[in-house]
């Protein structure tokens, strides 16, 4: 099974790996569709030290940051979330906290804080070595030689994250690095390297087979669970022409997590768990009515908000 992870999975497999950590995820949520409400507790608070965060809030000081934070998705400011607005600010979540997170990761790989992040610096940081491989030598040994292709990838983005060719990456071009996704000059790379690795017959698209990878049907058997999602994965959601194959532009959809997807949905979610009067769109009371719903979705980050200022500052 080609999906699942990978040893030292770099990268732009981590992308890949984060559309299934959501269904993960959605999984330990819901389990046999049951809803654990204990999940949301620990999905709001996380670890200790936001236990004891959200603790020091009072619920007075909760309830005007969450206010704050209605206003600031409420875009056209007429009173109401709509699925639109409420789409918008989770993706807008989603951005800022990855931007958030690869900014951290630059100092910490930026060993001697010259503004710049080496591949060298890189290594040490991910390996605590350096590491060189023949680009032209394959390895005999399966499992090394798995890494040394996922090892060239890396260096590859790395390379091609490094637009000003200096020695390393400053800290937007380390952002594209770590997230190509947010970054228009990546996309083709993104694509390229995608083909490289499914497309089998090189004919610039990748068809069912190749994107099922090395399985193989048993006539006499049926096809496993996982073969069927995936299945319906490639032919509902990937596939927007049905002619049996993704094209680059499809394939981008595949191995770069779709946001806007998931945005749009828990923006549905809440509109259908939280709308009381059936009008399609979130009033200031409704969410006030249903706060514990709210502060254990995706619009809040599970919560999260509740103690960033960069949302519910009124100033910002």
């Amino acid at each position: 099974m080609r999906l699942g992870p990978r040893p030292a999975a770099l990268g732009l497999l981590l992308l890949c790996a984060a559309a299934a950590s959501a269904g993960d995820a959605e999984e330990l949520h819901y389990p046999q569709g049951e809803h654990r409400s204990d999940y949301d507790r620990e999905a709001l608070l996380g670890g200790q030290e936001e236990v004891d965060e959200y603790v020091k809030l009072s619920p007075e000081e909760q309830h005007k940051r969450l206010k704050s934070i209605i206003k600031k998705i409420d875009l056209d400011s007429d009173g109401f979330l709509t699925e639109s607005e409420l789409s918008s600010w989770i993706q807008m979540s989603f951005k800022h906290y990855a931007m958030q997170e690869a900014k951290q990761q630059f100092v910490e790989y930026d060993k001697n804080s010259d503004g710049s992040v080496s591949w060298h610096e890189y290594n040490i940081q991910m390996y605590d070595r350096v590491i060189d491989f023949d680009e032209n030598a394959a390895l005999d040994d399966a499992e090394e030689e798995s890494f040394r292709q996922l090892h060239l990838k890396d260096k590859k983005r790395f390379e091609k994250a490094n637009q000003d060719a200096g020695p390393g990456l400053n800290l937007e071009e380390f952002i594209a690095f770590e997230h190509p996704e947010e970054v228009d000059y990546m996309t083709e790379f993104v694509i390229q390297e995608a083909l490289e690795e499914h497309d089998k017959n090189g004919d610039g698209f990748v068809s069912l087979e190749e994107f099922l990878g090395d399985y193989r049907r048993d006539p006499t058997n049926e096809d496993p669970e996982w073969i069927l999602v995936e299945k319906d994965r490639f032919l509902n959601d990937y596939d927007k022409d049905t002619d049996g194959r993704l094209d680059p532009q499809e394939l981008l959809s595949w191995v770069v997590p779709n946001n806007q997807g998931i945005a749009q949905e828990e923006a549905l979610h809440l509109i259908d768990e939280m709308d009381l009067n059936s009008d399609r769109k979130l009033s200031e009371a409704e969410i006030l009515e249903n706060q514990d719903l709210f502060l254990t979705s995706e619009a809040t980050d599970y919560g999260r908000q509740l103690h960033d200022e960069y949302f519910y500052h009124d100033e910002l």
